[in-house]
């Protein structure tokens, strides 16, 4: 365990009247346990998990890889100052890690791929091919696979994108295998059920005011695929 808990500080709220301050989750939020190596956000769409995920990177100097290219038709100078209210409790000191977002990782792979033409031995670190010659899929399972093996503190947003369900199992597994040697920490933004049975992980509910902790058994990924396989009619 490298970060204990997080702690959202209201007093330093620079707004409360947009967007991310405005939402009820963060103003009833005070402070967010962090007691698995494994830690699960979950909720519907738009309820903060992917920007909470991105403020506990800048608040703990982890680099996000952002497209310089895309501008807001209606920019929110309060977008991203979440991580200037929220503190990070730490066990042994701030720690490297890294974040990551399926919707920004190709940028980081074109990239990897355009330095390994004056540096091949650079593509070893993933696999030794090419990230943008294999599939979307398997190339986010390549940085998986590779940088797991790392001590750090990994920031995931959604990496179940593009993931196939046994690459999702796959994935599963290796969340699994570093989580238990110790050295690697997970705060894993997600809506795949099956990442989420991960053993001994714990769920936090963004779908609940203020985040709290529930079981695999009542997150509502998990009804919804049950209903909707449970609805099915017989097939011929």
């Amino acid at each position: 365990m490298h970060l204990r808990s997080l702690t959202v500080v209201h007093e330093r709220f620079p707004t409360r009247q947009a967007y991310p301050f405005h939402l009820p989750l963060f103003q009833a939020t005070a402070r967010v346990p962090l007691q698995a190596p494994v830690t699960f956000f979950v909720g519907e769409n738009g309820t903060g998990k992917s920007t909470l995920l991105a403020a506990i990177a800048r608040a703990a100097g982890i680099h996000i890889w952002e497209s310089s290219g895309r501008v807001a038709v209606h920019p929110n100078p309060h977008a991203d100052r979440l991580c200037e209210c929220i503190d990070l409790d730490w066990t042994a000191g701030v720690q490297p890690g890294s974040f990551f977002a399926a919707e920004i990782f190709h940028g980081f792979a074109e990239l990897v791929d355009s330095w390994a033409r004056s540096d091949p031995g650079l593509l070893g670190y993933f696999g030794g091919d090419a990230l943008t010659e294999k599939s979307h899929g398997q190339c986010n399972m390549a940085f998986f696979a590779s940088r797991f093996g790392i001590r750090g503190l990994y920031l995931l947003d959604e990496p179940e994108s593009a993931l196939s369900p046994r690459r999702q199992i796959e994935l599963l597994e290796i969340l699994d295998q570093a989580s238990r040697q110790g050295q690697t920490q997970f705060i894993v933004a997600t809506h795949s059920p099956i990442l989420l049975s991960l053993p001994g992980a714990r769920i936090l509910s963004f779908d609940h005011c203020p985040i709290r902790e529930i079981p695999f058994e009542d997150t509502s990924n998990l009804r919804v695929f049950r209903e909707f396989l449970d609805g099915l009619p017989p097939r011929r």
